[in-house]
């Protein structure tokens, strides 16, 4: 296990944006007669947002960042890093992170650095910038962190397509001598690492004539390689056996009774999964929120997505004691508790 403490690190902003498209899941042409409404009620997902062809998820994270750096009035000189999470990045090569540098207009000094993870990716990118920040050598940092996975799944594929939105955001952090620690707990296991996989999609195996055919897997599921596929009993598997030990084992690192906390943000997958997390973790509803009704598993958007859609005015109005938790591809997991005061959460941003 990866055990980390991080002093002297505050989340001071955090944003988000999504597309303006609307898809409602009930109106899906993947699934036959009466499967969209068991999905609806297995996954609690209704609609989720699109981005339009030319829209990555960089430029989600952008129209993020300006905004947020508009609203706390940082001076773009005063930006030490940027970091950008995602398996959405617009180019193998160079860095996304790189471009979006360019694109706000950052000093060359300020950090640059993509990390390509999926939806463990806002509780690994959080544990790198914060370390960045922690010794004082950087006072501000950008998270942007996620993904459009509208441009890696299969429309016809009924397992993912419904499941997932678009969506991009930013999370600003300052150096702060009097900020609470943050405690993390980051694991992985390679040996499942086709649990989750687009196998077409690096140097490994090379897109080529015939990983771009489209296959019959089942009815109702039809992708190529280059489109990301999940052994989902595997997932569903993993997922609600480490999930809540990873939390635990955090808890019992920092000696903290799970049920002092304010919220527990989970990455949410759909809420089935979700729901037996927070039952066997023996916390009320209302201290784990949900935003995937209307924009789905945006994938390392999920964490920051509920905290601009759900807790928008909790976050600004007192401190709050929160657990956040990802997990996913790679395989990866990881969860931080951290103590929050007096964030400037923006609403959300339709573009």
């Amino acid at each position: 296990m990866a055990l980390l403490t991080v002093q002297n690190v505050k989340i001071v902003g955090v944003s988000a944006a999504v597309p303006k498209e609307i898809e409602k899941v009930g109106m899906l042409e993947c699934f036959a007669q009466g499967e969209a409404e068991k999905v609806m009620a297995l996954t609690g997902i209704k609609e989720r947002r699109i981005a339009p062809q030319g829209m990555t998820c960089s430029d989600y994270c952008v129209i993020a960042a300006e905004k947020l750096i508009e609203e706390l009035e940082w001076s773009k000189d005063s930006i030490d890093a940027l970091i950008f999470v995602s398996v959405s990045r617009d180019y193998s090569e160079p860095n996304t992170s790189t471009v979006i540098q360019g694109k706000i207009g950052l000093q060359a000094s300020c950090y640059t650095i993509d990390i390509p993870m999926a939806c463990s990716g806002y509780c690994y990118g959080l544990s790198v910038i914060a370390s960045l920040l922690s010794s004082g050598c950087m006072k501000r940092a950008l998270l942007l962190v996620g993904d459009t996975p509208s441009k890696i799944l299969s429309s016809l594929d009924k397992t993912l397509w419904p499941l997932h939105g678009d969506a991009g955001t930013a999370t600003a952090l300052e150096y702060n001598l009097m900020a609470k620690p943050m405690y993390f707990n980051l694991l992985s296991d390679g040996s499942q690492y086709n649990a989750i996989i687009a196998p077409s999609s690096g140097v490994r195996e090379p897109v080529s004539e015939e990983s771009l055919k489209m296959q019959i897997i089942e009815p109702g599921i039809i992708r190529n390689r280059t489109h990301v596929a999940m052994d989902g009993m595997a997932v569903f598997s993993f997922t609600i056996t480490c999930v809540p030990k990873c939390i635990k084992s955090l808890c019992e690192y920092i000696n903290l009774d799970i049920q002092e906390i304010d919220y527990l943000l989970l990455h949410q997958a759909n809420e089935y999964i979700d729901e037996k997390i927070r039952k066997k973790l023996k916390l009320d509803k209302a201290k784990v929120p949900y935003c995937l009704e209307y924009f789905g598993n945006t994938s390392s958007g999920t964490i920051p997505m509920t905290m601009v859609t759900k807790i928008r005015e909790e976050l600004w109005s007192k401190s709050q004691k929160m657990i956040l938790c990802g997990f996913g591809a790679g395989l990866s997991w990881g969860a931080v508790y951290l103590e929050t005061e007096n964030v400037k959460v923006l609403p959300l941003i339709e573009y």
